[in-house]
């Protein structure tokens, strides 16, 4: 656990940036000195880096869900059935779609095709969710899911919709002048 914890997302071991130190873990040893006691050597380092690592959050576009249900004798092939009406009608949806998945929830939404199903459930949960440009396009992945009331497969039920905004991060190096240091109090009542 102690080889699990130094390298947990760890790129280079050689070259661990810290601001006041440049890390090299690539030598470090561990010995068992009893109950809870473990002696770490062999880590060095080099003066401190030029650049500092920062994380940088962003908007990456939407998410938009819709999920529907079947249930009852034959709920597997209607659940199948629409999500082979939604992959037509997002074929023509003319917006392009960054990503997106598509999943019977109850038959393959772990494994996906990998595991099968032996056994004909009796409920299924269609969900397609899709990443997207705009909320508005977002928005269109749920209207087309409940579009399958009345142009989908007999028997669906329990329609939800959801959208949210994707705020993705993303690591990058800065010359370290570009950064100000300040210590501010507040005081609170």
């Amino acid at each position: 656990t102690c080889t699990a914890q130094l390298l947990y997302e760890l790129e280079d071991p050689q070259r661990y940036l810290q601001p006041d130190v440049v890390a090299d873990f690539s030598e470090v040893r561990f010995t068992d000195e009893g109950p809870d006691r473990v002696r770490v050597e062999g880590a060095g380092g080099a003066e401190r880096p030029s650049q500092l690592k920062v994380t940088l959050g962003y908007r990456d576009g939407y998410i938009g869900e819709g999920q529907i249900s079947y249930a009852g004798p034959g709920a597997r092939a209607r659940g199948e059935l629409a999500l082979e009406i939604l992959k037509h009608r997002l074929a023509k949806i003319g917006f392009p779609i960054i990503e997106q998945r598509a999943e019977l929830i109850g038959v393959n939404a772990m494994h996906g095709p990998l595991l099968g199903s032996a056994m004909e459930p009796y409920e299924v949960r269609v969900r397609l969710a899709v990443r997207t440009a705009t909320r508005a396009q977002a928005e269109r992945i749920g209207q087309e899911v409940e579009a399958l009331y009345l142009n989908g497969p007999a028997g669906g039920g329990g329609v939800t919709q959801s959208v949210r905004e994707v705020i993705a991060a993303a690591s990058a190096l800065i010359p370290r002048e570009a950064v100000v240091t300040a210590v501010q109090i507040l005081e609170l009542q």
